[in-house]
């Protein structure tokens, strides 16, 4: 294994989670009603908590992103 296939493991990486990121940040503004009528079937939650969740998990995500993807990517860049 070489610092290129990594690199380019890294960098399709990166890009299928942002895809990822966008596909739940777009089911979440155009579905939020019927999302919150499938996850209160099994869970009781009011609609800022319900919300709250999903930006934490949004935010969450992104950093996860971001630590593990995106700033190794960038490091091998600088060091190749």
């Amino acid at each position: 294994m070489n610092i290129e296939l990594v690199h380019d493991a890294l960098l399709w990486c990166t890009v299928i989670n942002y895809g990822l990121l966008l596909f739940w940040a777009l089911l979440f503004i155009t579905a939020h009603d019927w999302l919150l009528r499938l996850h209160g079937r099994w869970f009781h939650l009011s609609i800022e908590k319900f919300d709250a969740i999903h930006y934490s998990g949004m935010a969450i995500y992104k950093i996860g992103i971001f630590l593990f993807n995106l700033v190794p990517y960038i490091a091998l860049l600088i060091v190749g």
